[in-house]
């Protein structure tokens, strides 16, 4: 679904809801208000409309239609551009779109290409103005600083989804780290790149907005500004925390992971250790048993004293068996 709506706010708060022809005309006739266009996933010659009556370049046009625009203020002659982002949280996953908001003298321009899929979207941002009429009468200027708040007031539910999602996630790691999947990290950790990317440039946005660097915007409307430029900055260190979270982590996985390999090699030390130290004992046994043999130690002893010779044989292996023990524990006390 595409279109536009048309509307024309008069300085006593009333939205007239009117066609882009009769806008236009109204503009010339009555001095007290300004027009609002509120696009929704426009085309081409939609936007092609406002070259003429309101003198939009056609390169900010081309940005209402150009996917994975960084968010920036462009000033012109007669109007001043700015872009900026949505941001969304469904199913685990953030979701980045742009809206493109013009403001003039006597115009305000909102163009957003993100909204098709959400329900009552051709009334979302009316509804958000009739809720802040007050301020959205007073001139585009403040009709700017509505949507603005609005846009940033929810940007906080999807990075707040993020942490909690960082929560969620380090209790998995913890719980059963064998069978955690690193990617979930790696996959967040990317997602705040791109939130701290888009942030960033919208403080900058707001910086050149309150340092009174936009000449179309009035000096008193810049109060207005400042609360946003705070609740960004907030957010821009807050996703800063998340990032050093994510970061925390991957270390502590990667950690707990080398913990294990470590005790699986310690177990294979200690095998090892064990079966040395039975081959260590039973070697000069099986030598002497090599060297001698039945047939030879009967032969030694007489066939008439093996009741004898045979209990002292085994009981002398013993006692050497012992003696190899003992001399090997002796040894490995000395060496630590």
């Amino acid at each position: 679904m595409t279109g536009f709506n048309t509307y024309f706010i008069d300085k006593t708060g009333i939205i007239d809801e009117i066609t882009f022809e009769s806008g236009i005309e109204q503009l010339e006739q009555n001095e007290n208000g300004y027009l609002w266009l509120d696009y929704y996933a426009p085309t081409e010659d939609n936007l092609a409309a406002l070259i003429e009556p309101f003198k939009i370049h056609f390169l900010s046009l081309e940005d209402c239609l150009d996917d994975d625009q960084i968010p920036k203020i462009n000033e012109y002659e007669e109007y001043a551009q700015v872009l900026f982002n949505t941001f969304s949280f469904t199913e685990k996953n953030v979701t980045i779109g742009e809206i493109n908001l013009f403001i003039g003298k006597r115009f305000f321009i909102s163009v957003s290409r993100d909204g098709l899929n959400k329900p009552g979207v051709k009334t979302e941002y009316k509804n958000i103005i009739e809720q802040e009429i007050h301020n959205a009468k007073m001139g585009p200027s403040y009709a700017l600083h509505v949507i603005l708040d609005y846009i940033v007031d929810n940007k906080f539910t999807a990075i707040d989804a993020v942490g909690d999602n960082l929560e969620f996630l380090e209790n998995v790691m913890t719980e059963s780290h064998n069978t955690f999947d690193q990617n979930l990290l790696q996959t967040t950790r990317k997602t705040l790149m791109s939130l701290r990317k888009s942030l960033f440039h919208e403080r900058e946005i707001m910086v050149k907005i309150c340092r009174n660097d936009i000449n179309i915007i009035p000096d008193k409307a810049l109060v207005h500004y400042n609360d946003i430029y705070d609740h960004i900055t907030k957010f821009f260190e807050l996703t800063e925390i998340y990032r050093e979270m994510v970061t925390n982590l991957i270390q502590t996985n990667l950690a707990m992971i080398n913990n294990d390999i470590a005790e699986a090699a310690n177990a294979t030390n200690i095998s090892v250790k064990r079966l040395t130290l039975i081959t260590t004992i039973f070697m000069p046994l099986t030598l002497l048993t090599g060297i001698g043999g039945m047939s030879e130690f009967s032969m030694m002893t007489g066939t008439g004293n093996w009741r004898i010779a045979y209990p002292i044989m085994l009981c002398g292996m013993m006692i050497l068996a012992i003696a190899d023990y003992y001399i090997l524990k002796w040894i490995e006390r000395k060496d630590k």
